[in-house]
């Protein structure tokens, strides 16, 4: 591999994330428990329990989470140049992502969210800056990470251009769909997803995937089935507090969370992603890199922010050798 090579190479959009935690509110959901919604007075002050700033975005928060465990990486996103693009680059920086690829626009917004926090359950409010997506001329990379942009993706040629990318590099593809991807079917991306050798998303993204309404009971294996028949060579699902499950086509594993205490869900998946990506770039088995992407998740989630507790390689195998019996199974 050349000097200049990268291990990983995120492709999507950063964000500032402003995180209000509450207490003063209610859930109210249907007869099924199958819809809710967060409740607060209308047109009242709602006190706030703590306020915190943090970067994220999914293609920030992999990219940051592959550095702390030892890779080289990269990341190709598109930043305003106000405060907040400032911001998102310097910490970047920090953390030993190479901006190489990170534009800068000139009179154009950074992104923004804001993350409400209810009784351990996150509701996020998305500004997402309508980007023109350009694929950079990248270096060599081992593998590149693709994830969420904004909606004006669907108006570039940014999948192809990934697309030509791994077709005439040796690169290995990893896809981590976002929003506005899920929303535009990612079956309208046949070539992406054959190219795809692991494929990230939660159970209920899966099912979004294949069409297959939120209400509908369908069992693991099924749906892991179902998304290999699209192309891609392993699918990695994640379940919240039921574990993950992961197949590479021959065997279905599962494993639970790893235990520690919930502060803020936002950023579990995007860790489990990098501790996954981590010990697969590592040469570890399906099993270890699950072990890896859950221990990553746990520390993430007694953090508020998407990447204060994501973990060093050190640290993480600190966690993994005091905890030998956690490991994935058959299913």
């Amino acid at each position: 591999m050349p000097n200049n090579a990268f291990d990983l190479i995120t492709i999507g959009d950063s964000t500032i994330d402003t995180f209000i935690r509450i207490h003063d509110a209610t859930v109210e959901c249907d007869i099924n428990h199958q819809e809710c919604k967060i409740c607060v007075k209308y047109g009242d002050k709602i006190p706030v329990d703590s306020i915190a700033h943090g970067v994220a975005g999914n293609a920030a928060n992999v990219a940051v989470g592959c550095s702390k465990l030892g890779l080289r990486t990269a990341i190709y996103t598109n930043l305003g140049d106000d405060d907040h693009g400032k911001n998102i680059k310097q910490v970047l920086e920090r953390e030993n992502v190479a901006n190489d690829y990170v534009e800068v626009h000139s009179g154009k917004d950074s992104n923004l969210s804001v993350v409400l926090t209810f009784q351990g359950e996150r509701t996020i409010f998305v500004y997402h800056q309508d980007w023109d997506y350009r694929l950079p001329n990248l270096v060599d990379a081992s593998w590149i990470y693709l994830t969420s942009m904004a909606e004006s993706f669907s108006n570039s040629n940014i999948m192809d251009e990934v697309y030509h990318y791994i077709a005439k590099s040796k690169a290995k593809l990893a896809f981590g769909p976002g929003t506005f991807q899920l929303k535009a079917n990612v079956k309208r991306y046949p070539k992406i997803l054959e190219k795809c050798e692991v494929i990230f998303s939660n159970l209920e993204e899966a099912k979004r995937i294949l069409e297959i309404s939120e209400s509908e009971i369908v069992n693991e294996r099924d749906l892991l089935s179902r998304i290999h028949l699209l192309g891609p060579k392993t699918v990695v699902i994640t379940d919240g507090a039921n574990g993950s499950y992961v197949s590479d086509g021959n065997r279905n594993l599962k494993i639970g969370i790893f235990p520690t205490k919930l502060v803020e869900k936002t950023g579990a998946g995007d860790a489990y992603a990098s501790g996954f990506m981590a010990a697969i770039i590592s040469r570890m088995p399906l099993e270890e890199a699950m072990t890896w992407g859950a221990i990553n998740a746990a520390s993430v989630i007694v953090e508020t922010g998407t990447q204060n507790g994501l973990l060093t390689k050190e640290q993480l195998l600190k966690h993994r050798h005091n905890v030998k019996n956690f490991k994935a199974v058959n299913f």
